[in-house]
């Protein structure tokens, strides 16, 4: 049995698929009930309290963990989850962490990632970890706008990064749940060229063959939008990065294609499969 947590999102999703089409038993958790692939048992469960983890582990060999704002509430204790699946006889955690780990390590939310990471790494189970940087699924926050009013809005404009496919990253979690040749391994992954968000405006403007304008937010009014979602210091961590990526934020790794054989996918891949959100 594998477990996939965040099972319903970008990665989770596809994640979920790719083992069962590996004819894996694969366990389905996200917070609220989701509709999943045949075949494939779904559990109802919130990591802010890892113990409704439990009923999912029971009889797990290897765990895909993604804490995205559970890892960020008040009362989180993310390294449970590592000393349940431990007790649990988890064999595997394949952990989604984030490329701010090794490249701002003293930003809040990178400092309770390290946390997680280094509690992996003590627990005795194997381990692999991945660290993304930015997702080119963000553009999805443009949908409605373009839909409207056919225009985006972001800090930055004309700052970019090499931003990754959520489909590269769940291959890539896929391979390394399935294979222990990956067990220790750090990957960072990131897409094959860097994009600004005038530039992603511009791609989908093309994808839909209608003009989309971009709108530059400033940094105050971005976050304002961020903080309905994410914690402050998150919004914060974010918009640093965004503003200036440093020269490691900015590297073109080869870790997905040391992977899987192939090149990431660029973002205009990304558009292409996801053009109905923009209509």
């Amino acid at each position: 049995m594998m477990v996939v947590t965040g099972a319903t999102g970008n990665i989770g999703r596809p994640l979920t698929q790719a083992l069962a089409d590996a004819g894996e038993q694969v366990t389905a958790v996200s917070r609220n009930a989701a509709s999943v692939p045949d075949g494939v048992r779904h559990v109802a469960a919130d990591l802010a309290e890892p113990a409704g983890l439990a009923p999912a582990l029971d009889g797990t060999k290897a765990l895909f963990l993604l804490l995205s704002g559970d890892l960020h509430s008040p009362d989180a204790k993310p390294t449970d989850i590592i000393d349940l699946a431990a007790a649990s006889g988890v064999r595997r955690v394949v952990l989604l962490s984030s490329q701010g780990v090794a490249t701002r390590p003293l930003g809040p939310s990178r400092v309770a990632l390290r946390a997680v990471e280094d509690a992996l790494r003590e627990s005795g189970m194997d381990w692999v970890l991945l660290r993304p940087g930015g997702f080119a699924s963000n553009a999805f926050a443009w949908a409605e706008s373009v839909r409207t009013q056919g225009t985006a809005a972001g800090p930055f404009g004309d700052v970019g990064v090499p931003v990754i496919d959520p489909a590269d990253i769940a291959e890539v979690a896929a391979a390394c749940l399935l294979d222990d040749r990956h067990n220790g391994g750090v990957y960072e992954l990131t897409g094959p060229e860097v994009i600004t968000p005038r530039q992603q405006a511009e791609v989908i403007a093309t994808a839909l063959g209608s003009p989309v304008r971009f709108h530059e937010l400033t940094r105050d009014e971005a976050k304002a939008g961020m903080i309905q979602f994410v914690p402050a210091e998150l919004a914060d961590d974010t918009l640093d990065i965004i503003a200036a990526p440093n020269p490691a934020e900015l590297r073109i790794s080869p870790d997905v294609e040391r992977v899987l054989g192939r090149a990431p996918r660029p973002f205009g891949d990304w558009v292409t499969r996801n053009i109905a959100a923009f209509r």
